[in-house]
């Protein structure tokens, strides 16, 4: 097998099995790392839809106007 430098840690690892597997050996603060990583990459993955990008827009303009439409009531005034 061919492996280039940013694919080394996964090099002969073909399934999430055998990956789940390799990482159930590191130690906590490696996983922690990896967990890091994992989660910047998904991020990077997504794209934001111009739906959700108006939704925030409305929300902010929302909460600069002073509507707070989901706040959740007090317990103590029932």
């Amino acid at each position: 097998m061919n492996c280039d430098l940013n694919s080394a840690i996964l090099c002969g690892m073909s399934t999430v099995k055998e990956i789940e597997s390799a990482l159930t050996q590191l130690p906590l603060e490696d996983l922690q790392s990896v967990r890091e990583w994992l989660d910047d990459f998904i991020e990077d993955q997504l794209e934001v839809s111009d739906e959700f990008k108006g939704k925030i827009l409305r929300a902010k303009q929302e909460i600069a106007d002073g509507v707070y439409s989901r706040t959740r009531k007090s317990e103590a005034g029932h």
